[in-house]
């Protein structure tokens, strides 16, 4: 079930890619249809703060420590 809700965000998220019908089935055997449109709600906001956050200069509250890349 997680697999196939992150594999929906990467493709909401990432320009130039679609959720196929293939896709879809696939979230439909694991989430009802209010399900769905609340994960894809989910994602947009976070997606939207991605964008809005950073040009207002919003930084992160600490909240969530990811490890820097190498």
């Amino acid at each position: 079930m997680e697999r196939v809700a992150l594999e929906y965000a990467e493709r909401i998220t990432t320009t130039g890619q679609k959720v196929d019908d293939a896709l879809f089935a696939e979230l439909k055997k694991h989430f009802s249809e209010g399900q769905i449109v609340e994960l894809t709600a989910a994602i947009a906001m976070e997606n939207f703060r991605s964008k809005f956050n950073p040009a207002l200069g919003i930084e992160a509250q600490g909240f969530c420590m990811v490890p820097p890349k190498r």
